[in-house]
């Protein structure tokens, strides 16, 4: 079988991003962050002055952008707004928006069509269940509330940000509820994938057992 989807779900933490995007440049796929464009599209409504609970503002703003993924960057309208998108708050405001269902049909559009003609890696919390369902490869990545919280607050405090282990705790916590109760896409473990426990592992470990996958699947 020659793989050409690959994705990878799991919650807030759990590794996906950096999984995927060295997955990624080893196997010589485009990298899709979903949740970059998520996060795109919270911010932007935010920077807009649109109330970010409210699902027809929020729904009427994601069919008037352009949000595009090159080569790790994320634009908006054709702005660079990479950085501004990772921090703590881009990850709640990705949360919120996440919720309503013209945006995910909005997202899963942007998706596709970055993705037409091309080998790609997803990672999100619906990539393989929605976005991509007819993956080749599909993979869901999991690790303990208390792992996933030290690994994010250990990348946010090199990045600069001035936040408590105890504060990313709490708000891990609450997007696993939000993710995973929501009425449209939950988190839920997709149909066929392969689930991996990256507690206790290194990035690397993680790597070569999904290389494992993909090469049976060849």
């Amino acid at each position: 079988m020659d793989v050409r989807k690959i994705t990878i779900d799991g919650p807030a933490g759990a590794g996906k991003s950096t999984v995927a995007k060295i997955l990624a440049r080893k196997l010589g796929f485009l990298h899709l962050d979903s949740g970059a464009v998520y996060r795109a599209i919270g911010y932007g409504a935010k920077e807009a002055g649109v109330d970010v609970d409210d699902e027809s503002a929020v729904s009427e703003f994601a069919k008037t952008v352009n949000v595009d993924i090159d080569n790790g960057r994320v634009f908006l309208n054709g702005k660079d707004i990479t950085e501004k998108i990772r921090t703590p708050e881009g990850g709640v405001l990705a949360s919120k928006v996440a919720r309503f269902p013209e945006v995910r049909e909005k997202v899963i559009e942007i998706l596709r069509e970055i993705a037409k003609d091309k080998k790609v890696i997803t990672d999100g919390r619906d990539a393989g269940t929605n976005i991509f369902p007819d993956a080749d490869v599909k993979i869901f990545l999991t690790a303990s509330c208390e792992e996933r919280a030290k690994r994010r607050y250990e990348e946010l405090k090199k990045k600069g940000f001035n936040i408590s282990y105890d504060e990313i705790l709490k708000e891990i916590t609450s997007r696993d509820n939000q993710d995973k109760n929501r009425k449209v896409a939950p988190l839920t473990v997709p149909e066929g994938a392969v689930v991996i426990d990256t507690t206790g592992k290194s990035v690397d470990e993680v790597v070569a057992e999904i290389e494992k996958v993909v090469s049976q699947k060849k």
